[in-house]
């Protein structure tokens, strides 16, 4: 087994019903790991039932600290294979998704520590837009996160030598980016147009959970080596003020479900 799926949830009933389907639907094999993070909701009984019968590795988790940085950072640690898959409980992945992954690691070879996909939107035009913005930024700014957390995958040996998820160093949103300072500290990472997935309409509306048109201006004219005080000495400061912190997230006052 060379893949291990993570799963945050914090009640999810709506939509993780959906993104298990597109899970299970997968072509590689994995194992599962789902970390409740506190659902109230019955999600988790509900995904208990929908995996039943599953043939593969599942994995229940419980993470009673709220946040979604700690749920990350348990299921993280639970991981024993070559490579880890961070998926969220809103998103549609398609059947080739860990093979289009295990494709992109084996072919650029170790050098390369995290292959991240884009996220595609509805429509040919749309789906088009998106994939051209994605790699173009990739290919301009390649020491820069440039997708969603739910569409990061990496080699787990680097994952963990950046110190995955750490709610010591990072407890604000835009994890996925402060992840992605650490992470490419260890190597490169691939962006393909084959390589994406899609997300819930909820995430249209992202003000409380995102950074300002400066900060975002600011943090890709940056310079790599100038990286580290942007993140901690400056971003963190102000996310701090403005109280985004990671568990912004479980208010569902960011977007419409």
């Amino acid at each position: 087994m060379r893949w291990s799926i993570v799963i945050p949830v914090y009640n999810e009933a709506d939509f993780l019903p959906q993104t298990l389907t597109s899970i299970i639907a997968q072509t590689t094999a994995f194992d599962l790991i789902i970390v409740d993070n506190g659902s109230t909701d019955g999600c988790i009984d509900n995904a208990r039932k929908q995996l039943a019968e599953y043939p593969g590795k599942v994995t229940f988790l419980h993470e009673p600290r709220p946040g979604q940085v700690y749920a990350l950072q348990t299921g993280i640690a639970a991981v024993a294979t070559e490579f880890t898959a961070i998926c969220d409980a809103d998103t549609y992945y398609p059947p080739h998704y860990l093979a289009a992954a295990t494709s992109l690691f084996d072919t650029k070879g170790a050098d390369y520590v995290s292959a991240c996909a884009y996220l595609r939107r509805e429509g040919l035009f749309n789906g088009l837009m998106s994939m051209m913005h994605r790699l173009l930024a990739a290919r301009i700014l390649p020491h820069q996160n440039h997708t969603s957390g739910a569409a990061q995958t990496f080699r787990t040996s680097a994952l963990q030598a950046a110190g995955g998820y750490d709610p010591a160093l990072w407890p604000y949103v835009l994890k996925d980016h402060e992840l992605m300072h650490r992470v490419l500290k260890q190597g490169r990472q691939i962006y393909h147009s084959n390589f994406w997935c899609t997300t819930s309409d909820r995430r249209a509306d992202r003000r409380n959970v995102r950074w300002t048109l400066a900060e975002r201006v600011i943090y890709h004219l940056t310079s790599r080596a100038r990286q580290h005080d942007f993140f901690y000495r400056f971003l963190a400061d102000r996310f701090d003020a403005r109280g985004q912190r990671d568990t912004v997230l479980r208010d569902r006052n960011w977007g419409a479900a």
